[in-house]
């Protein structure tokens, strides 16, 4: 085989995921269209989820210091993203090309293998191994792997030749875009005027984001690809201000497509990202989404490749991720018809602003908006399957944190109580039991020991004065059997 894993598309999902896989030790490569990163700025937004995410990797101080805005929105509606249990509440304004090569720094520092100019033409599963089609360079290339990833796109090669069905509702309402550089025009925030709305959003270095939307226009002048004289003219139609003389330095358009992949695996072909799942990008939540799915997925299919996943294990990323993306792609919708609606839509939009002053109902849309809420399974315990907040720890080397402990990609068995059983030591080829002291006022007060999954999920968890408690039935569970242990 050409690899263990083959990931196909270099966007951020894809390299996080390469990223993932090589810290789980499996040989990986990345192919790429692109014959170099695209510099688009497109998606340009992280939530709290995913700093924390970036956080765990390390990988913060290689963004720099992004501005951080403590509002988001509801449908354009605003909504304070502050006061939730995150050290990284808001929105932080990286973009994308930025996130692109921090994330392929990285992969590439493990020993992922970027292959760029390399079109996937098909996908052919066949018993153990999946054989890729690819025109290169060179010309057609065929490569097999035991697994492939599709992190490809909304129109993703991976995911049709699969047979993944993509069910859902194409765009009927349109945003056009457009970064434009030598243009003086009002800063605006989702402003509602009587033929459509605008936002405008003018850069350090200048340049102004502008998108615009014409209430009943059916279709964007030229698809997903406008030239930037239809922006301009339906930015006039709509604000009156002429930005025809301004120099576009990128031009796109995107609807209030929703649509899903049925599974998230059908055998040794799997999808992440917007592969997975198209859906209109209001609110930054599509990129954010799709990072979270592969951070889920890579330390489970490293697992799998590895050969020591228990049972179950590489499925439950479509059974924890599908129902994610499914009420994420509800939220999207629900906002679309705030955003975008007509006049028809002012009533529905002037009760959901009453309703976002109340700190119940902002608190909630705020922590699904972030990716905050996400909690895996159902348990007893309403802390296992939540992702611990960062916290601080105190061990004998020193302070630390969870976020520190989680950098290597492997299962974390924290004993805070140091009442650690010989036992728990079966699993230490992939789990490291840490013995620390948390601090009173941290979210780990008042537990003896929690067991995290590679990617901060609490997987067990028990109270300080929990004499005896048994972490075993939980490692089996998500770490294998490690015989009489």
């Amino acid at each position: 085989m050409d690899a263990q894993v083959i990931v196909v598309g270099a966007g951020p999902v894809g390299l996080l995921l390469a990223g993932e896989l090589r810290l789980g030790g499996v040989e990986t490569v990345v192919l790429d269209r692109l014959a170099a990163p695209t510099d688009e700025s497109r998606a340009s937004t992280l939530h709290a989820r995913t700093m924390e995410i970036f956080e765990q990797r390390g990988l913060l101080d290689a963004l720099g210091s992004p501005p951080n805005d403590p509002r988001g929105h509801f449908g354009g509606l605003p909504l304070d993203l502050g006061g939730l249990a995150t050290p990284y509440p808001g929105q932080w304004k990286v973009p994308q090309t930025v996130t692109e090569r921090v994330l392929g720094a990285w992969a590439a520092g493990l020993g992922a293998d970027v292959r760029r100019s390399r079109r996937v033409r098909r996908v052919v599963p066949g018993g153990d191994r999946v054989a890729v089609e690819v025109e290169g360079p060179a010309g057609p290339e065929r490569l097999t792997a035991a697994y492939v990833v599709g992190c490809d796109g909304e129109g993703s090669t991976v995911r049709t030749s699969a047979g993944i069905a993509f069910s859902g509702t194409d765009e009927e309402k349109w945003l056009l875009r457009a970064d434009v550089a030598g243009i003086d025009v009002p800063d605006r925030r989702f402003q509602r005027l009587d033929r459509g709305m605008a936002v405008a959003a003018r850069r350090p270095d200048g340049v102004t984001r502008v998108m615009v939307h014409e209430f009943g226009a059916p279709a964007a002048p030229g698809g997903r690809s406008p030239d930037f004289a239809a922006v301009a003219a339906a930015w006039k139609r709509v604000t009156g201000e002429d930005v025809a003389a301004g120099e576009p330095l990128w031009v796109n358009a995107f609807g209030d497509v929703s649509r899903q992949a049925e599974r998230y695996r059908h055998g040794r072909v799997l999808v992440a990202g917007d592969a997975a799942h198209a859906q209109m990008p209001v609110g930054g939540q599509a990129l954010n989404l799709g990072l979270q799915d592969a951070f889920n997925l890579g330390w489970k299919l490293a697992a799998e490749v590895r050969g020591d996943a228990p049972a179950g294990l590489l499925d439950s990323y479509h059974g924890e991720r599908h129902p994610v993306g499914e009420r994420v792609l509800s939220n999207i919708r629900a906002q679309t018809r705030v955003l975008l609606g007509g006049p028809e839509m002012e009533g529905v939009r002037a009760l959901f602003g009453e309703l976002l002053a109340l700190p119940s109902a902002r608190t909630r849309l705020a922590s699904a908006i972030t990716g905050l809420d996400v909690r895996y399974g159902a348990d007893d315990d309403e802390r296992v399957g939540t992702r611990l907040e960062p916290a601080p720890l105190d061990t004998d080397d020193g302070p630390t944190s969870t976020a520190a402990l989680l950098r290597p990609g492997r299962g974390v068995l924290l004993d805070l109580s140091g009442r650690a059983a010989a036992a728990w030591a079966k699993w230490n080829d992939r789990v490291d039991v840490v013995t620390a002291a948390a601090r009173a006022d941290g979210p780990l007060a008042g537990l003896g020991a929690v067991l995290l999954r590679p990617d901060g999920h609490v997987a067990w968890a028990a109270p300080a004065d929990a004499a005896g408690a048994d972490p075993r039935p939980a490692l089996r569970r998500w770490f294998g059997d490690r015989g009489d242990g």
